[in-house]
């Protein structure tokens, strides 16, 4: 269903009991709400959460905006590296905004909120600027941003920046995010190669938007250091990161939860940039145990 928030009309979908627990979860750079499993969202409506998936601005079925353009992503990297402003067409502070206002527009005062990779940034900033919204915080595969911190290898990078042989092909298109799945998710928890791209071409048939992604990385890039902004953060917080991530290295985990007052580090082994059934568990325990803090 489309809901207005922000003055933007985003998708979203409502999972599970009307008076349940609000859970809103948010994903990450280009990703869509379905790329947050069913089967996770099923084991967290039988723990009692009312599951609010949405995709963000400009991403899947949400509002675009193609009218911003496509931005030079090497001169904002190169701008970026050099510790120079990197302007973007959005901020992640705007992502933040339109969950906020996505709350109040479901009829809500506040929900728990998990937010995955950038997800994890927007999510820092809604409960920085918006803490009346954010009854618990849980952040998986997440930095902030910090300049120490150590940054992906270059075969990531390369395979990051890389693009289909045939944009206008879905099967190219397809076979382009298997291969970079295959290098960024966890080693410990491999997917059948069928399945992972049954799920990758379910993924694009319903949405593919590659300007609306460089726009995200750019607003990324733009972002840069939120580690001031983190000391703000009073929500009771759960990080969850994978300590074979080869896209953001385990140790943006451990200093987030060093930067959160109270914040738990869970860091998983074997577990890469991605959510592998196996650990579904898991994650909902710690969903669960960061609103149990609430």
């Amino acid at each position: 269903m489309q809901i207005s928030a922000n003055g933007i009309s985003l998708e979203v979908d409502d999972r599970g009991a009307p008076d349940g627990e609000p859970l809103v979860m948010i994903m990450g750079l280009g990703m869509q709400l379905v790329a947050w499993p069913e089967g996770l969202v099923d084991l967290l409506v039988e723990r009692g959460f009312r599951v609010i998936r949405f995709d963000n601005r400009d991403i899947g079925l949400s509002q675009r905006f193609d009218q911003c353009g496509v931005p030079n992503l090497a001169m904002a990297g190169l701008r970026y590296t050099l510790g120079l402003p990197v302007t973007s067409p959005y901020r992640i502070a705007d992502l933040a905004d339109d969950t906020a206002a996505l709350i109040e527009a479901l009829g809500l005062d506040s929900a728990h909120v998990c937010g995955a990779s950038m997800g994890g940034m927007v999510a820092q900033h809604l409960a920085a600027h918006h803490p009346q919204r954010v009854r618990s915080l849980t952040l998986m595969m997440t930095t902030g941003g910090a300049r120490t911190l150590p940054q992906p290898s270059m075969k990531v990078r390369l395979a990051l920046m890389s693009r289909p042989e045939d944009p206008r092909d879905i099967d190219s298109v397809v076979d382009h995010f298997v291969r970079l799945f295959g290098i960024i998710c966890s080693p410990a928890y491999p997917v059948a190669p069928a399945q992972l791209r049954e799920r990758i071409a379910a993924t694009v048939r319903r949405s593919y938007r590659p300007a609306a992604t460089a726009r995200q990385l750019a607003a990324i890039l733009a972002d840069g250091d939120r580690s001031p902004m983190l000391a703000r953060i009073a929500a009771p917080t759960r990080v969850v990161h994978g300590a074979a991530d080869p896209l953001v290295p385990a140790a943006c985990g451990r200093d987030l939860a060093h930067r959160i007052a109270g914040a738990v580090l869970d860091l998983v082994d074997g577990m890469g940039h991605d959510l592998p059934q196996p650990l579904w568990p898991r994650f909902v325990d710690n969903i669960t145990l960061a609103a149990g803090r609430a």
